[in-house]
């Protein structure tokens, strides 16, 4: 459901037809500057930069409502807890170039911090992107400002171009809008270095979600010693202006201080978003499936050997991949020369609640990650969205999902956490076909995922961070 952005949130759609309604856009958006305390070197950069063809860029779309309030428990927590005196209606943007309907786990942290921060009475906008075709934009109880983008061939914002169709108008967006308490920011790191410039320019703090880094992943998608030395310094630049950064775990924290980066670095874990991922009640189907992104550093070709090996005793299953992913046109690739094509299937990605149905039927999910890659640190969050839908996980590979698993499985049939071996993954595969988590036993599991892994918990806890940033500096405000 759409609405119009309430008055003084954003400009209306105007069309530019000729070069003088062109300046008269200016001279009318230059008067308003005025009043939202937009310098004059700012107002000058905007009537010599901004054409009428960059300006409709700008345009958008405001869309609002009201989502369930999630229950809430723990995940991994900061060391270190935040005393927040809390300043009254923080004005908060957040920026992403994903969020939902696309699924994704920054579309499910992302939406869940925001809705917890509109709970807590503050002002949330979230500049993003319009979704593809065939989504439907929720109604959210946040502010969404939707704007075109280019996308790759599989739909989504990947690749150098994609992203710069995001951040260039992306700098006017922030540079010319009533001035927030406080920025969230969502990688890439281009991202994060155009809002490090806007915001340091109209001194304005920023919250940098450290979800995973980008360089690191990037060892496995380029050879080039130069883009990777580049795309390493500007994402050291982009979080070292930070005033807080908010992360997944301790070993990603770890890896930022590595660098130099003395900013706080608050661990916030992720979890599950389980008022969209629970148990939907489902027959038990004979198929395996990997929801997410396939990339070269999640290493998910390994599944094909290992299902190949498992499908010899077991010829009636599947293995479906829902979701984008580079390795893709590898895998099916891999599937052909050992002759288990017919068995394998590739999906596009589906809304939560429709992946969390497809995951409460299905035998088990799959997680991977490569060992030896520089990605040891990272952790699986597919393995939330995949317990709080009632299906256990087989995970392979390094990292801490694998302890993840082995520390819960005392208290719920959470999975199995095995070598990132074909030979591993086909005995725990033949161990869900012999011994399946039943429909009866699903429901149980998703409560458990509901009580433990909730990302609504690590929604406070960042909420907590950008609440410190954007107190602190409106009170300095009110100080000068």
């Amino acid at each position: 459901m759409c609405r119009v952005a309430p008055a003084g949130a954003s400009p209306k759609p105007i069309v530019v037809t000729s070069p003088s309604s062109a300046s008269r856009l200016i001279c009318r958006s230059t008067r308003a500057s005025r009043s939202i305390g937009v310098s004059e070197v700012q107002r000058i950069c905007f009537a010599v930069l901004v054409t009428p063809r960059v300006y409709r860029g700008l345009l958008a779309v405001t869309v609002g409502g009201r989502t369930p309030s999630h229950r809430v428990d723990s995940s991994e927590p900061s060391r270190e807890p935040i005393r927040v005196v809390r300043s009254p209606g923080l004005q908060v943007v957040i920026v992403s170039r994903i969020y939902l309907p696309e699924p994704s786990a920054a579309s499910f942290f992302l939406s869940t911090l925001a809705a917890e921060l509109v709970d807590r009475s503050h002002d949330v906008t979230v500049l993003t992107v319009r979704p593809p075709k065939g989504y439907v934009v929720p109604e959210r109880p946040e502010a969404l400002r939707l704007f075109p983008v280019l996308r790759d061939r599989s739909g989504y914002v990947r690749g150098y171009l994609q992203y710069l169709s995001f951040d260039v108008p992306l700098a006017f967006r922030l540079l010319f809008r009533k001035r927030p308490d406080v920025v969230v920011v969502e990688p890439p790191p281009t991202t994060g270095a155009v809002v490090r410039a806007i915001c340091r320019l109209r001194g304005i703090p920023y919250v940098y979600d450290a979800a995973d880094l980008w360089s690191v992943a990037a060892a496995h998608a380029t050879s080039s010693s130069l883009v990777l030395r580049v795309l390493e310094r500007l994402e050291r630049w982009a979080i070292g202006g930070a005033d807080r950064v908010i992360t997944i775990s301790t070993s990603v924290a770890d890896r930022i201080k590595a660098w130099g980066i003395r900013k706080p670095v608050d661990v916030t874990g992720r979890g599950a978003d389980t008022a969209q991922f629970h148990y939907s009640p489902a027959p038990l189907r004979t198929e395996f499936v990997y929801a997410g992104s396939a990339s070269a550093w999640h290493g998910a070709i390994v599944l094909i050997d290992a299902f190949a090996e498992f499908s010899s005793s077991h010829p009636e299953y599947l293995l479906r991949f829902i979701g984008h992913g580079t390795e893709h046109p590898a895998i099916a690739a891999r599937a052909e020369e050992l002759g288990v094509s017919d068995s394998i299937v590739f999906d596009e990605p589906v809304e939560p609640a429709e992946l969390a149905r497809e995951l409460s039927g299905a035998a088990a999910s799959l997680a991977t990650l490569l060992p030896e890659g520089g990605y040891e640190f990272a952790f699986a969050t597919k393995a939330y969205s995949s317990l709080a839908s009632g299906c256990p996980v087989i995970f392979a590979g390094p990292g801490p999902t694998g302890a993840f698993l082995d520390a819960a499985s005392s208290t719920a049939p959470v999975g199995t956490a095995v070598n990132y071996s074909p030979e591993a993954i086909a005995e725990a595969m033949r161990t869900v076909a012999e011994r399946p988590v039943l429909p009866e036993s699903r429901p149980g599991l998703s409560e458990w995922a509901d009580q433990h892994v909730s990302m609504r918990a690590a929604a406070r806890r960042a909420a907590a961070a950008i609440e410190f940033s954007g107190s602190q500096t409106r009170r300095k405000r009110a100080r000068s």
